[in-house]
This record gives structure tokens, C-alpha cells and sequence, in this order.
């Protein structure tokens, strides 16, 4: 990146051993925030945009033109006023709601603008494969990581009563360099401009916590999945798990019917009626059955739209992109921060606690007696989930 020394490459970063299972391994010296909805995270992400000196790093899903955009297009543009590289990796698919202007006005700004995956009808199912990541890192020393999007809909001001429930974590410390890691390799596959970025980041001043870059890339790489089904396995008081659009592989429901079986307390925070996708919400409760009479406790969130992608257990948290479904280990582009700090785990259970009390739970007795209706509903969007599933492994 110019004016940036070359200290250390992505390869450098990762510190990995090449027999690994894991693409990043364990770092401490890590400080890490928990930002609970848009009013927390979106202040702190663009008020690192203004504070930036050397460059800003954007790779994100959604980007859609609104209140939002123009807030966050402003602050970039007004970085690279100050001389500020910026960089920014957008979703073909996830970005088709930015309009024509304000695309313009990223790039008469300074911006360098780079799509990933383009969509084309030639590529055919191969369009499903998108980057599903979210994360901005400015001046190599902070990162912001979660579920949400430059989007209106997770605007406490555009949407004041209905904004998406997200969860966003930041960052400091040595796990920097893996996320930056990410963005160069990323940016590489789309762009024709090599990044050079700093080398790895000092810890933070305060207390210190570990934590590792988790990765999703379909079935190539698949370390959060792993992450996760290690900690489930190994629990031994809480798995407590969030996600706005459940399907997960038959090996994850396993793994959580066998931890509510040993006495863990086993809880899943899942989308209630207030979803942008009630047909993956229908498919998913298919599923409910077998896991409540296994002693999981499920339970729908109802003010808003829940879209917040987080794991608890014990001690062990993962926060970031990743939904955990089998759309997503198909065919998405994903990554988690986990954390291992039981300070942290605590705010996380007080946030899962919070959100608990704003839910209808399910028992088994009444869940069983729903009407046919229902059922019906649920088994259809299964049957299509189950086509769609089947068509994307045979075109692998």
C-alpha cells in the first residue's frame, strides 16, 4: 500500500503451522469490545474512518444507498481527502442496492472500488458464491467484525422502532494482521493492485485477551464450523448460539441434541415472525422437533428482526458473519472472531440474557400439537431447501 513499509506479506501473517486445521491460529494480547445494535457499532466505525491516517479497509456484504451509505461514503471520501488509502471490496450481489451515484461518488472521491464475483448468466450457479464477510480495519490497528451491513435497516435513526438486531466486535491487537490477511488475499482475486500492508500490531494497552481469526470458504475451508462443533462437544455448563437464518448440517444439530442430553444448558436465539427471509425461517423450524426433545430449549426473538450471528460456550465466544446454515458452508465467503476471555463470555451472556427476555419459547408438549397448517408450511420450504441443497453439490 503506498506509503506503507512491506514488513509482512499474508503469508507472514497468519503464523500458521501447514498442518494446521485452523487457517489462523490462537493470538493473545488481543483487547476486544463487545458494540451491541447500529447505534453502538455504527458511531465507532465511522469515528475510526475520521481518525484513520495511513488507510481504511472495507469488505462488506450489503451495502445499499440510504442514510447509512451516505454517512459512511462521506467519511471515506473525506479520508481520502487527508491522504487517507481506502480500499473497499463490495459483494456484486450484495451491493446491486448502491445506486449509480453514490458508486460515483466513491470513485470521483479517491475510492478504489472492487466487486467480488460479478454476477453474469454464463456463470450460472456459480453467481451463488458470494463474500459474505463484514469488516472494516483501519490503520492496521483496529477492526470492526459482526453480522451487519451499511444498510437503513440497522439505523436506530432511519429505523428507530424496527432496526435489525446485530452484533458487531471490535477488535485490537496481534489478531489484526489475520484480518488483514483476509482483505489482501481477497482483494487479490478481484483487483490487479497488490496491498502491502504493516506488520503485525502491538497488544493494546489493558487487559489482554486471546483470540483467533475463524474461517468459512464453502467446503475448502470450513474453521468456524469446526471452531464450533469443538466447543459444543467440549462444553460443560452453556452452549448458547444466535443466528437470523438456521439451517445447520445434521452434524451441528447432533452435536447440540448430544450437549442438552449430557446437562448443558443447550439455547438457540432464532428469528421469530419479523423476518426478511420467512421461507428459510419455515425450513429451519423443521428441525425444532428433534432438538427440544433432546432437551434444547429454543426460543424466537419478536421485536425486531434478529440477525445477529454469535456463539457462547463456557468461556468461548465467535461473533461475525457466518450463519452456520448449509447455504452458507455451500457457498459463502465468511469469517468469526472468536474469543476466549471469561470476562467477555460474561457480557456476552448478559447480551444473550437481554435478548431471551424479549422472546416466545418453544416446549416440546406444545410444539408437537401445532397446527397441520404450520407443519405443512415448514416441510414444503424443507422439501425446496432440500432441491436447492441437492442442485449446488451436484454443480460442485
Amino acid at each position: 500500500m503506498s506509503g506503507s513499509a512491506v514488513r509482512n506479506g499474508p503469508a507472514a501473517a497468519t503464523g500458521r503451522s501447514p498442518i494446521s486445521k485452523y487457517r489462523f491460529p490462537w493470538r493473545t494480547g488481543n483487547r476486544f469490545q463487545l458494540l451491541i445494535d447500529g447505534h453502538r457499532f455504527f458511531p465507532r466505525m465511522l469515528q475510526a474512518i475520521a481518525q484513520a491516517r495511513r488507510y481504511v479497509l472495507l469488505e462488506i456484504y450489503l451495502f445499499g444507498s440510504g442514510a447509512v451509505a451516505t454517512r459512511f461514503i462521506d467519511a471515506l471520501v473525506s479520508a481520502v481527502a487527508r491522504g487517507v488509502e481506502v480500499r473497499v471490496l463490495l459483494d456484486d450481489f450484495g451491493a446491486r442496492k448502491l445506486n449509480a451515484v453514490d458508486r460515483a461518488r466513491l470513485r470521483a472521491g479517491g475510492v478504489h472500488l472492487a466487486f467480488y464475483n460479478l454476477l453474469r448468466l454464463d456463470k450460472w450457479l456459480n453467481n451463488l458464491a458470494r463474500d459474505h464477510r463484514k469488516l472494516l480495519i483501519v490503520d492496521g490497528t483496529v477492526a470492526f467484525v459482526g453480522g451487519a451491513g451499511i444498510s437503513d435497516v440497522f439505523d436506530p435513526v432511519a429505523a428507530p422502532n424496527t432496526r435489525w438486531r446485530e452484533t458487531v466486535v471490535l477488535a485490537e491487537g496481534p489478531v489484526i494482521a489475520d484480518w488483514q490477511a483476509l482483505f489482501v488475499e481477497s482483494w487479490a482475486r478481484h483487483t490487479d493492485f497488490l496491498l502491502h500492508l504493516l506488520a503485525m500490531p502491538e497488544s493494546p494497552d489493558g487487559r489482554h485477551s486471546a483470540g483467533r481469526v475463524t474461517v468459512m470458504r464453502g467446503r475448502s475451508q470450513q474453521g468456524i464450523k469446526r471452531d464450533l462443533l469443538r466447543h459444543v462437544y467440549s462444553a460443560q455448563r452453556q452452549v448458547w448460539f444466535s443466528t437470523g437464518y438456521f439451517g445447520p448440517p445434521r452434524r451441528i444439530r447432533r452435536a447440540l441434541r448430544r450437549a442438552a442430553r449430557h446437562g448443558v444448558d443447550v439455547r438457540l436465539l432464532l428469528p421469530g415472525a419479523l423476518t426478511d427471509h420467512p421461507a428459510v425461517r419455515l425450513a429451519g423450524r423443521r428441525f425444532y422437533a428433534s432438538l427440544l426433545r433432546s432437551g434444547v430449549r429454543i426460543f424466537e426473538f419478536q421485536p425486531r428482526v434478529l440477525h445477529s450471528k454469535v456463539s457462547l460456550c463456557d468461556s468461548w465466544v465467535s461473533i461475525g458473519s457466518s450463519n452456520l446454515d448449509r447455504w452458507t458452508l455451500r457457498w459463502a465467503l465468511d469469517a468469526n472472531q472468536a474469543v476466549d476471555d471469561p470476562d467477555f463470555a460474561r457480557q456476552v451472556r448478559a447480551m444473550f440474557e437481554d435478548d431471551f427476555a424479549q422472546t416466545i419459547e418453544y416446549a416440546y408438549a406444545d410444539w408437537i400439537r401445532r397446527p397441520l397448517r404450520a407443519r405443512f408450511g415448514e416441510q414444503l420450504w424443507g422439501f425446496v431447501e432440500r432441491i436447492v441443497n441437492g442442485i449446488g453439490d451436484g454443480r460442485r
